[in-house]
């Protein structure tokens, strides 16, 4: 099992290309259930494993209030994994061939408005500092770039481009994408870099953002700072870095960009990930439709 996690972890790392990040979670899944399999029925080798036996995980899960949707990714981590004890001829059937996802309810996510930006960058119009200078640049790049969280994070100095007003950024498997920048956004990124010089202490030189203590920036701490600044402007439950990169493709969307260009510019592989942003826009659209259209006129 130890040399099959080693050889799956290789599988996904170099010939699915996904991020460290995604790796991790198909691996944690996997040792999760190997210790469920082994405290449950004594088993100490997953791969010979049983749908009976998945199932009984499944039950375990959701009776300890995991959600369908965590579940669901559980499974999907498990469907890899036996995906690959076929294509390496260790087993002849996955026993997840006739699994069925968990239901879901489709949630709306909700966008923050175009006011509700404005808001938080009129709080944060004459940053004073490394941290503010920093902070300010970290919202406007979510909002005017679009780009992930983990890309922010990973941002090199030298893949910041001050005078082409871009950024190269590294996303999901590994695919690099340029993203164009606003020229406001390029000053504030000469602003930032001026305070970053100053810092005493620096432990990795390579980063574009990091913190007052001169290291790396984490996943956790980004989205404090977003849900902190967010807090004092909106009441939506969710106030993340994703939120803000759903922001930025609706708001684009909402004024005229066409999907293909948002997909670009998102570094989705097809046009069905972009799309989910369309809802959002609906709104916009009925309500331009409604006042424009000849049959509602009164």
């Amino acid at each position: 099992m130890a040399n099959n996690k080693d050889a799956f972890r290789d599988y996904l790392e170099l010939e699915k290309k996904y991020s460290p990040h995604t790796v991790n979670a198909y691996l944690n899944d996997i040792c999760f259930f190997e210790s469920f399999n082994k405290n449950q029925f004594h088993q100490e080798n997953i791969d010979q494993a049983n749908y009976s036996q998945i199932r009984t995980w499944i039950v375990s899960l959701v009776d300890d209030g995991i959600s369908n949707v965590s579940v669901n990714r559980k499974m999907q981590s498990l469907k890899a994994y036996y995906k690959f004890l076929l294509k390496t001829k260790q087993i002849e059937v996955s026993p997840l061939l006739k699994h069925k996802a968990l239901k879901t309810s489709s949630t709306l996510q909700i966008p923050f408005s175009e006011k509700e930006v404005v808001d938080v960058l009129n709080q944060m119009q004459n940053p004073v500092g490394f941290e503010e200078i920093r902070n300010k640049l970290i919202i406007d790049l979510f909002y005017t770039a679009g780009i992930r969280r983990a890309e922010l994070i990973h941002l090199k100095i030298g893949n910041v481009n001050v005078l082409g007003n871009t950024i190269k950024v590294l996303g999901k498997r590994n695919k690099e994408r340029i993203i164009p920048l606003l020229p406001i956004v390029s000053g504030q990124l000469i602003l930032y870099f001026n305070e970053r010089t100053r810092l005493e202490t620096v432990t990795y030189n390579d980063f574009f953002f990091l913190t007052k203590k001169g290291l790396k920036l984490n996943e956790s701490f980004v989205y404090r700072l977003i849900n902190t600044y967010f807090s004092t402007v909106s009441e939506k439950i969710k106030r993340s870095p994703h939120m803000l990169r759903h922001t930025f493709a609706t708001h684009l969307l909402n004024n005229g960009a066409d999907l293909n260009s948002v997909k670009e510019l998102l570094g989705h592989s097809s046009l069905a990930s972009t799309q989910i942003y369309t809802h959002s826009s609906l709104s916009e659209l009925k309500k331009v439709y409604e006042e424009a259209h000849p049959r509602n006129q009164k």
